[in-house]
């Protein structure tokens, strides 16, 4: 396969060499544009070395082939890490100022994979999330960056996934395989050149690296609000980071993504089906009619308990003349409960995770009320935080167990909510793979 491999500025490019390395050992053939700045952390003579190609950033190198045009032509693969803000933005504005900008617009139907690599604040600032929301709407496969330790002394999300990472969802973007014997399918996101009804490699189905793939997942996240007026409401401090976080491991595991989103602080990610909802009764609707062709239904939503007895028309004022009013409340719908019902009402075959975000007391301890709602909601999976000011909600960190209605031993997992959602997700593929047998 002809790949082009893009290579942008950041200190991150040393890891592509190992990654170049994967792909020739692979029998692929590379040629490597990297940018000017690119060239300030590894040399072109170790890219020339390791591709067998010569190796140039310039427009105005081999004119007589037209190479600005060519290489995109040719490319069955384009494949850019470390892709940085600078390069995401330059990518999504349709810039053409150098040879890997020329080749990405000359890039036609080839699948395009971009694995981004910078500091936290600039992965997580706006304008670089509008560049990453653009460039998936057009097509182009955007890997979440890895968390962990980065260039500074700083860690968070902005690491360049490791070589393997990029590699394998390279050949599963582009339908071919990377090892003898192991299948790599085009993920949801992706846009195949031909209609998979004619092409059997391009059909969905699981795969070591997609063990969601031809499934449909339904997700729920945020946080509900129920209205005491028009201008107020009860709520909660659910951020939607963490469901968010589970509908792009869901998406990247190749499931068919619902995401049922309350209120979130974080916008929805590309690739999914978005669902709106604001309060508990809207999100019971909405998850009663997803679940009935969903294969697992997680439910991460912080669902309200009680909701106003009354909702006031008007803005609810503040008087002197009156008393203050008295708010009366009354419980919402157990939907998770429900859920568990329907499904085993219609024998259904489908997994239900639920999610419960607790406090300890001098009754109980965490785990002790998790295990108690665990046997009485009776889901398959129950994921459980303990809360507080400053602890889960909005934060960029969780750490969490999973328990089981079988009564396996309680799974730890903690990290950035992207590693959490990974966890989460390996365990319902592991349930799964228990009850489900292989396609």
């Amino acid at each position: 396969m002809r790949i082009v491999l893009g290579v942008g500025g950041g200190i991150a490019a040393y890891k592509v060499a190992s990654l170049l390395r994967l792909f020739t050992e692979a029998g692929h053939d590379v040629t490597v544009i990297p940018t000017e700045a690119a060239t300030r952390f590894v040399g072109v003579a170790t890219w020339e070395a390791l591709s067998g190609h010569p190796v140039t950033n310039s427009v105005f190198d081999e004119v007589h082939t037209v190479n600005h045009v060519r290489l995109g032509h040719e490319a069955e693969l384009i494949v850019v890490a470390p892709a940085t803000a600078d390069l995401l933005a330059r990518a999504a504005t349709g810039q053409a100022n150098d040879l890997l900008t020329n080749t990405l617009l000359m890039a036609g139907g080839s699948p395009v994979l971009m694995a981004p690599a910078m500091h936290t604040e600039m992965w997580q600032h706006p304008a670089t999330q509008a560049n990453v929301e653009t460039l998936r709407s057009r097509g182009v496969t955007v890997l979440e960056p890895a968390s962990g330790r980065l260039t500074g002394a700083d860690t968070g999300p902005g690491r360049l996934p490791e070589p393997e990472t990029i590699f394998q969802a390279a050949m599963a973007l582009a339908g071919a395989s990377a090892v003898p014997g192991t299948e790599y399918l085009t993920p949801p996101d992706a846009v195949p050149a031909t209609d998979p009804a004619d092409d059997p490699a391009l059909v969905s189905r699981p795969s070591p690296t997609r063990p969601l793939a031809g499934l449909t997942v339904t997700i729920s996240a945020g946080g509900t609000r129920e209205p005491l007026d028009p201008v107020r409401f009860l709520g909660n401090r659910s951020s939607g980071k963490q469901g968010v976080a589970l509908a792009v491991a869901a998406r990247e595991a190749g499931a068919k993504v619902r995401l049922l989103a309350a209120h979130m602080e974080v916008p929805a990610p590309a690739g999914v089906e978005v669902v709106e909802v604001e309060t508990a009764l809207e999100l019971r609707k909405a998850a009663l009619h997803a679940a009935a062709d969903s294969d697992v239904v997680i439910m991460a939503a912080a669902v309200a308990d009680f909701r106003p007895a009354d909702v006031s028309g008007t803005k609810i004022k503040k008087r002197d003349d009156v008393a203050d009013p008295v708010i009366s409340l009354v419980r919402n719908p157990d939907i998770l409960q429900e859920l568990v019902e329907v499904r085993d009402a219609a024998s259904r075959n489908q997994l239900i995770v639920g999610f419960a975000a607790e406090t300890g007391d001098s009754d109980g301890e965490v785990l002790e009320y998790a295990e108690a709602k665990l046997r009485r909601k009776a889901c398959d999976l129950l994921v459980v935080n303990q809360v507080g000011k400053d602890r889960v909600f909005g934060e960029d960190t969780n750490s969490v167990v999973i328990l089981s209605r079988t009564g396996s031993e309680p799974q730890e997992a903690s990290g950035s909510k992207s590693d959490v959602a990974a966890a989460v997700i390996d365990r319902v593929s592991a349930e799964l793979s228990r009850v489900v047998p292989p396609a």
